[in-house]
């Protein structure tokens, strides 16, 4: 057994052919795909723990805060949300397309308006963005969530009324560009 095993090692990391490439092309995809994500994900309480993403409804366009407020503000304040308290929330800049965001999973009641969510839209893939309204009926909490580059709340996504079983995840940490690597892949594969 230790003879095929370092036969194995040898063939992987030291052999210098086609097929040796490609077997741990394979084998480093396997490990990635379903050891290391899985784990991550199992840490961090989420079967998607890191996202990349994958359209600009998040993007403030390289505004600073003040100008992107002044831009679209009205949407908020008349939600009942202040540019005070907006600049108190994570991500209060937005992100943009080609970003990774990496979720946590929460429970509904620890999730707060201003948290960026990802959930289960009537879309292709999920969605990523802010909650802008958060409310509880009973044992049920519901969501509404906004893009900060969208001027309103879509229906059609289902981003309206969110029910806490499509919830995949809540943003917590922003990696900027990394994720173009799987968005020009995905769009290579499809």
């Amino acid at each position: 057994m230790k003879k095929i095993l370092k036969k194995t090692w040898n063939f992987l990391w030291h052999e210098d052919s086609l097929v040796s490439w490609v077997v741990s092309f394979i084998v480093a995809f396997i490990l990635v795909k379903f050891v290391i994500y899985a784990g991550i994900g199992l840490l961090l309480g989420t079967s998607y723990p890191i996202v990349a993403v994958v359209s600009g409804s998040m993007e403030h366009e390289g505004l600073g805060f003040d100008q992107w407020w002044e831009e679209n503000g009205e949407w908020y304040e008349e939600s009942g949300i202040t540019k005070e308290e907006f600049f108190t929330y994570k991500f209060k800049n937005g992100f943009n397309k080609g970003d990774i965001m990496v979720l946590v999973g929460e429970e509904p009641k620890d999730i707060n308006k201003g948290d960026v969510l990802v959930f289960e839209a009537n879309s292709k893939h999920p969605v990523i963005h802010r909650i802008v309204d958060e409310w509880d009926e009973g044992d049920s909490y519901y969501f509404q969530t906004k893009g900060d580059n969208n001027p309103i709340s879509h229906e059609q996504l289902g981003e309206t009324n969110i029910e806490e079983d499509r919830i995949i995840g809540k943003a917590v940490l922003r990696v900027p560009l990394l994720g173009w690597f799987k968005i020009v892949f995905a769009e290579i594969v499809e």
